[in-house]
């Protein structure tokens, strides 16, 4: 079994596990059935947490039917659903407005609603909603938007229809197996569009995010999880300024922090002894989910893996890993498909794909991915699959 201090040149190599090892060291996800050991008494809450769900023209276009025009995004999620069943709750980012048609990419994404449905049928169930294009349609589009998920029964948060709706719904709280998570939501700005009244799109203010915090204290949320946009596009280096804000809001209460925006990934921190034991967890950037963006190290980005425990007397952060995964986009019928596909499954199957060059650039990106978190990671460690089940790579 490779270790984190695996050299370059060995770390595209298949991973080569020893049963005994698995049984002593190894924690095995719920998709393998195998207790990881916890006690009965303990109650446990399993989190995915995702990264930018785009819409680019061209996903628009692969997702259309030519012959009546409706949409159709199921596709896209078929060969990560299966990871995302896991979850007790899977969040992500949800970087697009539904204002209706025309729909449109880039500058000004407006996607259809079945790219939100789609995402419910594949297991996300509950999107962030404050970030830079929140506001690209304007006040009908952030309504309309709120209008669609709520239709769609997608918990959500961070865009607001006035501050009524915020002050009932704020923090967004979901609850299972006796644990209780509180979701708060802040975007650095929204590309200069003026967000008029009634509509509210919570942008980052360390005041208001504080008091935010304190509610949710206040109304006996075991764990607080904060989503930024924050962060510079395309660096994979995280800033001071980011840093400051985590550790900032750590001191006011909240127990993971969740990045978005610079579209690549950046380094995953586990303080597992904060917090009195508790924990805190930091992922600065999950990079892309689903996008067509093609620039180095765009393709592809992490999910986030968090388990909650709480018993009796107090509750912490068990576990914070991360599965690599790519956007996979071959062309059929004269049409870019898109697919997400997790990497460590298909890392070594080269007859999955059709074009041996998407094969070779997904390698790059796993090779540079490993590269730069298993440098900078601390305690946040990898997810690999066996041929049957996901492991916890050590």
């Amino acid at each position: 079994m490779f270790t984190k201090s695996r050299t370059r040149k060995n770390m595209n190599r298949p991973y080569k596990v020893n049963n005994l090892m698995v049984i002593s060291i190894l924690i095995f996800t719920g998709i393998s059935g195998v207790s990881n050991g916890q006690p009965d008494s303990s109650k446990k809450l399993i989190l995915l947490l995702i990264g930018d769900i785009m819409g680019h023209k061209e996903q628009i276009w692969s997702a259309e039917n030519r012959e009546n025009h409706t949409y159709n995004y199921d596709t896209v999620f078929s060969f990560i659903k299966p990871v995302i069943s896991e979850a007790d709750f899977a969040v992500a980012n949800f970087e697009v407005t539904m204002a209706g048609p025309p729909y449109s990419g880039y500058p000004a994404f407006n996607s259809p609603a079945a790219l939100a449905a789609a995402c419910k049928k594949a297991g996300i169930n509950c999107l962030m909603t404050a970030n830079n294009h929140a506001a690209d349609r304007r006040t009908k589009g952030i309504k309309r938007t709120i209008h669609v998920l709520d239709s769609l029964g997608i918990s959500h948060t961070g865009t607001f229809s006035d501050k009524d709706q915020r002050d009932r719904s704020y923090p967004l709280f979901l609850e299972k197996n006796g644990i209780s998570v509180a979701l708060l939501n802040y975007t650095y700005g929204t590309n200069g569009i003026k967000v008029n009244d009634p509509v509210i799109v919570n942008t980052i203010d360390n005041k208001i995010i504080a008091a935010d915090i304190a509610e949710a204290r206040k109304k006996k949320a075991d764990f607080i999880i904060v989503f930024l946009h924050w962060g510079k596009q395309y660096d994979y280096i995280t800033s001071k300024s980011q840093y400051d804000l985590s550790e900032y809001l750590f001191e006011q209460g909240a127990d993971l922090v969740i990045g978005s925006h610079p579209h690549v990934l950046q380094k995953m921190i586990w303080g597992k002894n904060s917090k009195g034991g508790k924990g805190n967890v930091t992922y600065y950037s999950l990079g892309n989910f689903v996008s067509n963006m093609r620039k180095e190290s765009t393709g592809g980005g992490a999910i986030a893996r968090i388990e909650l425990l709480k018993d009796n007397t107090s509750a912490r952060i068990a576990h914070a890993d991360y599965y690599l995964t790519w956007v996979y986009t071959p062309i059929e019928k004269y049409r870019k498909r898109f697919f997400v596909i997790p990497c460590s499954e298909y890392e070594n199957k080269p007859d999955f794909f059709r074009d041996t060059l998407q094969y070779k650039k997904m390698k790059k990106f796993i090779f540079d991915s490993r590269s730069l978190l298993y440098k900078q990671n601390m305690n946040v460690n990898e997810m690999i699959y066996n041929g049957s089940s996901w492991l916890l790579n050590y």
